[in-house]
């Protein structure tokens, strides 16, 4: 999946984009500018130094002419003179080094720290639409190509334009028909280059784009290696990575040769004119137009002008991925932030942090900064809801939802698949907003609390379970408040609240551990069941202490029984915490205080189990559904019984089945 290249923004535009990451580094490459600058000047002084010598030496052994008293002498002065030089360039080229390297690491670690916090800040609807692996290229192997071009390739693109130019000036001091016949090669050099530039850069983005898709191919079939093993498809996604892989290589060939044409081209030609050169310098020198030393020197010249000659086709290159990888980094940092605290500032996201600090008793008890006190009351205001992409003649996914929840009320949501209770849920914590009507909480809309304020006041748990590569304490202690993790995740307080929270959503499972809580779970926590994460991420939504639980089907890879005593001890352990959840089983519908049941975008009807059960046929026919699945699920779960029961009667007793699978 590529995504659709934007134009490429003017070079201002873009330096002006990273401009933030360069403060206080600034001075450090001007410094490391005048040190390359230096190093390249000291170059084009040694043919000078050459220069001299060649005519001391030649004008004492020409018959006739006079020549110094000591010509020894003045070769070792010469040879002196040139030892100086090398050292005194040796050094300037340390020095710029020494400048550059540590600001250009930290200019790439700024970007790369800005980009994960945009990130975080950036809707849930944009990590939707956006591959992983094209964010991760653009975090990771467009800032190297940044930190490679402040650190050598803006600086030496620089040096080596003001070396060319200082090396064609003392070309022109020493034989001007010369120095003309080594200009006219940069003529053709500088017409191709204008094509070079657009094809190259084209060629660049292309690349960098699908080393993108790659990445998430890699990503995906990493993730989903079970699934691809377990079906055989294995072969048949080394297939499809192969076409990927190859496209790329293709890409990555054709700009190379674009780059190796531009540099044959820049080598090359000034190669045939140094011949021809050769030539005309020695009929000068014969008719006594040119001295030796004169000759010398210009050969010696050339060859220190040659390298950045050839250079500069390699250095345009790095410029110009840098530039495409600039481009794709500002893509993501200019994305708009849609869903932000009221100030729309990191400041009040800061202020929110601080007083999430304080006690949860304390804030429950008065007013901060304005906002009302939490006591777990939660409404929707004639809700509307509709994708961005929605055709405006198609009826929004939520047309008019209008519904309240009092303090520690236990609310079901039901709905037939794609009726958009997922999306109902997600307004609460502000995943997604609305775009009509309101959701409040506590009485305040919800868009007018600081995003971390809200969050601490919202905890939700999902039915697609997402674990971190961590230990399990440090998944379930994700959210927790701050003071319960004051001391750290080994605190007493810690302690208590992850105990309470493993028990409640009954994840014991996670004690028996090699490590106990205190065991890696891998990546996602893949190595744990459906029903195990499920329940981990249970515990961390529990041990947010939220005001409001929001359960988004949590409990689905879940057998019935293990559902019932997970609500009930939520019920007893959260009494005063209202609940909205997502539930398609009459397991979980019966527990609740009360169900609302979501249709063509509204509720259509409120009330107990039994109320809907005898005035809704549409509820009749969800809960119908449900179960016959809770049925399917009983007897997986009283199979898995058996077989434990029988092997118990063995000399090892196998596990009991805990989870449906």
């Amino acid at each position: 999946m590529t995504r659709t290249s934007s134009e490429p923004l003017p070079l201002r535009d873009a330096l002006h984009g990273v401009a933030p990451y360069l403060e206080g580094v600034r001075g450090r490459w001007v410094g490391g500018l005048l040190a390359a600058l230096a190093a390249g000047l000291v170059a084009l002084a040694i043919p000078q130094v050459i220069r001299v010598l060649v005519n001391t030496v030649f004008a004492h052994s020409a018959p006739g002419v006079p020549g110094p008293a000591d010509p020894a002498a003045g070769v070792w002065w010469a040879a002196l003179a040139l030892g100086a030089l090398g050292l005194a360039e040796a050094f300037f080229i340390w020095l710029r080094r020494f400048f550059i390297l540590p600001p250009a690491a930290d200019v790439e670690n700024r970007a790369r720290i800005s980009i994960y916090r945009r990130l975080q800040r950036l809707p849930a609807s944009f990590h939707d639409a956006w591959p992983s692996g094209q964010l991760l290229s653009r975090a990771q192997a467009d800032l190297s190509l940044l930190r490679r071009w402040i650190a050598f390739g803006s600086v030496m693109l620089v040096v080596e334009s003001v070396t060319i130019v200082v090396g064609l000036v003392l070309l022109f001091t020493m034989s001007w028909q010369l120095a003309l016949l080594y200009l006219v090669a940069a003529v053709p050099i500088m017409i191709r280059s204008f094509r070079f530039r657009n094809d190259f850069r084209a060629a660049s983005r292309l690349s960098q784009d699908q080393a993108g898709d790659l990445a998430t191919t890699v990503e995906e079939s990493v993730h989903g290696i079970r699934v691809l093993k377990a079906f055989g498809r294995g072969p048949d996604a080394l297939e499809g990575f192969r076409g990927e892989a190859e496209t790329l290589q293709g890409t990555e060939v054709h700009k190379a040769a674009v780059l190796a044409q531009f540099t044959g081209l820049v080598v090359a030609l000034p190669e045939v004119v140094l011949g021809v050169a050769l030539a005309l310098g020695v009929y000068l020198v014969a008719v006594g137009d040119l001295t030796v030393g004169a000759l010398a020197a210009y050969f010696a010249t050339t060859a220190v002008l040659s390298r950045p000659v050839e250079g500069i086709g390699q250095l345009m290159g790095m410029t110009l991925a840098a530039k495409t990888g600039i481009d794709r980094h500002l893509e993501v940092m200019r994305t708009p932030v849609v869903i932000a605290s009221p100030t729309g500032t990191d400041a009040a996201e800061e202020q929110a942090t601080s007083r999430a600090v304080a006690s949860s008793e304390a804030t429950s008890a008065v007013v901060l900064d304005g906002l009302p006190p939490s006591s777990g009351r939660l409404a929707f205001r004639h809700a509307r809801f509709a994708y961005p992409d929605t055709p405006a003649d198609a009826a929004p996914l939520l047309a008019d939802v209008d519904l309240e929840l009092v303090p520690g009320e236990t609310m079901a949501l039901v709905g037939v698949t794609g009726s958009g209770k997922s999306t109902l849920v997600q307004l609460v914590p502000r995943l997604q907003d609305v775009t009509g009507g309101a959701v409040e909480v506590d009485g305040l809309d919800v868009r007018e609390y600081p995003l971390e304020e809200l969050r601490r006041r919202v905890s939700i748990a999902f039915e697609d379970a997402t674990l971190f590569s961590d230990t399990i304490r440090a998944n379930v202690l994700l959210g927790a408040p701050a003071e319960a993790i004051a001391d750290g995740l080994d605190s007493p307080a810690a302690e208590e609240l992850l105990e309470t929270a493993l028990d409640t959503a009954q994840a014991g499972f996670a004690k028996g551990l090699p490590e106990g809580v205190d065991s890696e779970i891998g990546e996602e926590g893949l190595s744990l069941s459906g029903g195990q994460r499920q329940r981990i991420a249970l515990a961390r939504a529990i041990a947010a202490r939220p005001a409001i639980l929001v359960l988004d089907d949590p409990l689905s890879a879940l057998d019935v029984r293990t559902e019932e005593a997970v609500t009930a001890r939520l019920r007893q352990v959260l009494a005063g915490t209202t609940t909205l959840i997502v539930a398609h089983r009459p397991s979980t519908v019966a527990l609740a205080d009360r169900v609302a049941v979501l249709e063509g975008g509204v509720i259509v009807d409120v009330g107990t189990h039994a109320e809907l059960l005898a005035r809704s046929a549409a509820y009749r026919d969800i809960i119908t559904t449900g179960a016959q699945a809770d049925r399917t699920l009983e007897r997986f779960a009283d199979a898995g019984d058996a077989a434990s029961h029988a092997d118990a009667a063995g000399s090892h007793a196998a596990p009991t089945t805990e989870d449906a699978r």
